[in-house]
């Protein structure tokens, strides 16, 4: 079962990777009282519905030879989605995933675009 589905780059997802990676705080981290040591140094990715953390956790650190700290999971369903047409009333559902966003030990990291 290949586990990883492709990793999650989002705004959201790349200010988080990045706060680890740059030297100083951002202004939002500098408000709320952080110090250097507790800026996140975490990454998403879309896994497979029927994977758990541990399996995640393992994946991730043979694909990319980091160490995991964390994992969090949240699973997203397949959402009814209806709306009005000029050829009349449509129904569909949005695609099931699972969302996983993984903590790295300090000094690690993650490049996704090294093999661009």
């Amino acid at each position: 079962m290949n586990i990883i589905v492709k990793p999650l780059i989002s705004e959201k997802m790349t200010r988080l990777s990045e706060a680890a990676a740059s030297p100083r705080l951002t202004y939002i981290q500098r408000k709320k009282g952080k110090t250097l040591s507790d800026a996140n140094n975490r990454y998403g990715f879309i896994v497979d519905k029927r994977a758990n953390k541990i399996e995640i956790k393992n994946a991730v650190e043979q694909f990319y030879n980091v160490k995991v700290l964390d994992v969090n999971t949240m699973n997203y369903s397949g959402k009814n989605k209806s709306r009005y047409t000029k050829a009349g009333f449509l129904t569909g559902r949005t695609n099931a995933y699972k969302k996983a966003i993984v903590t790295l030990a300090a000094g690690d990291s993650i490049d996704f675009y090294a093999n661009i």
